[in-house]
């Protein structure tokens, strides 16, 4: 009965992404651009991902994470970017509403996982840092499968909510959408009904799921460069602390676009800056955290050496 209302109600059978449609002239530089960094995030990510499950020696609770957030990566990009791209090849704009709906529920799930995921990985780092004696019975891998799992429970149960409440809105009048992807903000512009309890819902969600895990991970970090600060080794302290540096910048990019975008207040006069900051945690941390996370790891190299010699054996052989 439910869903016949919401059918009786909702006009729009199929809303239209705007993308980057006031830039026509960029659109073969934009196609391009974005089709390397899809290219590259599914290569160093996937790459992550062989290399934990097929290697043993990178069977810790440290590339337990690594190997979830590269496997999150992959999704998220595979939920946005293919679609982005295709627009800016054809110029078709159009998407069911069925498909945003499935779109902006896969992404919302990630992103909430990732905020989560985040905070848990610098949890491990800061034991592994500052509680290196205790850190095998701390961190074990029953512990660390729980925390991960809580993640992904988490990012899941944030988005059937949004989902369901989005999806009982009414739409029967404009229907395009100024954004390259179907996110809560821009679909909620669109409703033709009263939005103030969805719109007060998706602002507490956006401050349960990313406030508490971004302070948890700054924490994190504030006690991890205080026990690097006190390594007698310049050369041992400049490289962690290069190492952790890194780390917290990518994360602070990631959680701060967030919450800027979803919990700046509805304006006309930023929806074009909230979709530049959106290009950062939907775009740029999935192609640069193997790069920060794992790539430039010793472990992961001589994993990826070993690999490859292997490879080189067997296609001899």
């Amino acid at each position: 009965m439910g869903k016949k209302v919401w059918q009786n109600q909702t006009t729009v059978s199929e809303f239209i992404l705007l993308g980057f449609g006031d830039l026509p002239k960029v659109h073969v530089l934009l196609f391009l651009l974005f089709l390397v960094v899809y290219l590259v995030t599914m290569a160093g990510n996937l790459l992550i991902v062989v290399l934990v499950v097929a290697d043993q020696h990178l069977h810790t609770p440290m590339y337990f994470f690594l190997g979830n957030l590269s496997f999150l990566e992959s999704c998220y990009s595979s939920t946005i970017l293919p679609k982005m791209l295709s627009s800016l090849l054809t110029g078709e704009k159009r998407i069911s509403i069925k498909a945003c709906f499935l779109q902006f529920f896969i992404f919302s799930c990630l992103a909430g996982a990732e905020c989560y995921l985040l905070a848990m990985m610098s949890y491990d780092r800061y034991l592994a840092i500052c509680k290196p004696l205790h850190y095998a019975t701390l961190m074990n891998s029953r512990l660390s499968f729980q925390l991960a799992a809580v993640s992904w429970v988490c990012g899941i149960l944030v988005s059937i909510s949004l989902l369901l409440k989005v999806s009982w809105l009414s739409f029967c009048g404009p229907n395009e959408i100024d954004h390259y992807f179907c996110d809560s903000p821009p679909i909620i512009n669109l409703s033709c009904s009263d939005t103030l309890l969805v719109e007060l819902i998706a602002l507490i969600f956006a401050c349960v799921f990313t406030l508490p895990p971004f302070l948890l991970t700054l924490t994190s970090y504030v006690y991890i460069i205080v026990t690097i600060l006190k390594i007698p080794s310049t050369t041992g302290r400049q490289k962690a602390f290069s190492t952790c540096s890194s780390h917290l910048t990518v994360v602070a990019l990631y959680y701060g676009t967030l919450m800027l975008v979803y919990m700046l207040p509805r304006s006309k006069d930023i929806s074009h800056l909230k979709k530049v900051f959106s290009l950062f945690y939907t775009v740029l941390t999935p192609m640069v955290n193997p790069l920060i996370y794992s790539l430039r790891n010793m472990e992961v190299k001589e994993s990826m050496r070993k690999s490859f010699r292997r490879c080189i054996f067997y296609s001899t052989s």
